[in-house]
């Protein structure tokens, strides 16, 4: 359990780096930043893969599609609706939506598999959804207070991406650890190289699709790596081998070791991370709003894990 911790904790630290990924490059759009991402996730997974290989073979083709729906949802449209959230809204609003995963992961077990693991009484857990509610809206008050100009339509459809972003992530580690616990026999880290492994032909598509559409649709885009070539590759590949391997594997760890209600919880490391990583890069600390919204998320989440699990009454009858 301890060590299960003490990964997800590693995959948070890691996996905060996403959130000023598009702040580093705001020029560059989410779809790209997504490709790009992915393509350099692929590439470093091609020699791990070669060591692995005795291991990868023994994947079925049950396992790879798998795999494959994993790396469509949980990363390519997962990261591109988050980065392209950012770039609208800023870092600390979507990191703070993505901050309900939670809870939301949590309902989410509950509902999908309270018959093995047991449900949450909404009763108890309406106080803890309260909070994040208010947490959510006081940090969106704190960066339209600072916002030099609003757009709204930008802001709407950058809390939309972000609303998707959450969907896309409460059903990658649910599917995920579903099936690292029903394969014990199989590494962590195998699983990982095998979904960089799909994730780079997929990316390579999608890079061509979106250097397309940029051709035609913005042609003053410097195109195939854009305006600043060393800083977005370079980006790219720090994300590419910190966020998306070595933080799947140490997520992956972490799932074969804890119940699934308990990991999704544990999600909450690659907020905090985010939202201190975000505020670094601004060289600023949270204004006192943005202060208390983190307090009233953290206190939701807090009191939402404290909820025990009450059995289904079949589950109690059988």
């Amino acid at each position: 359990m301890f060590a299960g911790v003490l990964f997800a904790l590693a995959a948070g630290l890691m996996w905060g780096l996403i959130f000023v990924g598009p702040e580093i490059v705001p020029d560059y759009p989410g779809a790209l930043q997504s490709a790009g991402r992915y393509v350099a996730f692929g590439l470093i997974a091609l020699p791990l893969a070669w060591f692995d290989r005795r291991r990868l073979r023994q994947l079925s083709k049950a396992d790879w599609a798998e795999a494959t729906r994993l790396t469509l949802i949980g990363n390519l449209l997962y990261y591109w609706c988050l980065a392209s959230a950012i770039q609208r809204t800023g870092a600390p609003v979507s990191t703070m939506i993505i901050g309900t995963l939670p809870v939301v992961i949590s309902v989410s077990a509950n509902l999908l598999y309270g018959r093995e693991e047991g449900r949450l009484a909404w009763r108890s857990l309406a106080p803890a959804l309260l909070l994040i509610a208010a947490g959510l809206v006081c940090v969106n008050a704190a960066e339209l207070r600072n916002a030099p100009s609003f757009d709204g339509w930008r802001y709407c459809t950058g809390i939309a991406l972000a609303v998707v972003a959450v969907a896309c992530w409460t059903w990658y580690p649910l599917r995920n650890a579903r099936w690292l616990r029903a394969n014990l026999d199989k590494k962590p880290a195998t699983w990982a190289t095998a979904q960089g492994v799909v994730t780079l032909p997929l990316a390579l598509i999608a890079w061509l699709l979106v250097t397309i559409m940029l051709g035609s649709q913005q042609p003053d885009f410097v195109l195939p790596f854009g305006p600043r070539p060393e800083v977005f590759l370079s980006l790219m590949l720090v994300i590419g081998l910190l966020c998306s391997w070595l933080g799947t594997r140490c997520w992956n760890e972490a799932c074969q070791r804890l119940p699934t209600v308990i990991v999704g919880p544990l999600i909450v490391f690659e907020i905090l991370a985010g939202l201190a990583y975000s505020f670094m890069l601004r060289q600023s600390w949270p204004p006192l709003l943005t202060l208390c919204g983190i307090g009233c998320l953290l206190t939701g989440v807090i009191v939402a894990m404290r909820i025990k699990p009450q059995p289904k009454i079949g589950a109690i009858n059988n």
